[in-house]
């Protein structure tokens, strides 16, 4: 028999309305697209910091210099 879990209580989804049935296939679709954007920013932060390193490497490679701090204040 198929479950689900609300609040720590475990209700049997064959005892749903049709209503209920539907709202809980929404629910679990809404779940997966969740895990899967998810995913995708796993995947976005790991080529942000891979572009990052590669940017750096090319600034010390170059020789840059960083512009220097002031401690004046804007007006």
């Amino acid at each position: 028999m198929p479950r689900i879990t609300l609040d720590d209580v475990e209700y049997n989804t064959e005892d749903l309305s049709d209503h209920g049935k539907a709202t809980l296939a929404s629910l679990q679709f809404l779940e997966g697209q969740l895990s899967s954007i998810r995913n995708e920013i796993v995947i976005y932060q790991t080529a942000r910091q891979s572009y990052i390193a590669t940017l750096k490497a090319e600034i010390n490679e170059s020789g840059i210099e960083p512009i220097p701090k002031t401690d004046k204040l804007s007006d």
